[in-house]
């Protein structure tokens, strides 16, 4: 047991170097606590979520929060690695970046999907 709270206290600390030092990480967070933010917002203003799109909404959030923490630590790792610059380690950077914009950009539309038709009921 004592091994597992170790491993969970390595966890936490990643997660809080993430916090502290990657900007994009922050922004993400941020951006991913106003979604919910948004949906309670609609709960209270009489247009609650479903189970379903809350959990697309988590799930959204998650995806975007575990492909920036994937994307610095490639980042980092290369750039110890391989201090000089080297076009691979360009190429091997910019797909980690680009996969860090897929999920972005899917959760971006999940939260069209979702929050769009909520919205309009409002307006109507």
């Amino acid at each position: 047991m004592l091994k597992f709270y170790k491993t969970f206290l390595f966890a936490l600390n990643g997660v809080i170097v993430l916090l502290k030092t990657e900007r994009n990480f922050r922004i993400a967070a941020v951006c991913g606590l106003i979604a919910i933010a948004l949906g309670n917002a609609l709960n209270y203003l009489g247009q609650p979520l479903f189970r379903l799109e809350w959990a697309m909404i988590y799930l959204g959030i998650g995806l975007v929060l575990v492909s920036e923490a994937l994307n610095s630590a490639i980042e980092k790792t290369l750039d110890r690695l391989h201090p000089e610059q080297h076009p691979m380690v360009g190429i091997a950077k910019d797909m980690a970046a680009g996969a860090t914009l897929i999920a972005s950009t899917v959760a971006l539309i999940i939260g069209l999907f979702i929050f769009l038709p909520h919205l309009l009921a409002l307006l109507n």
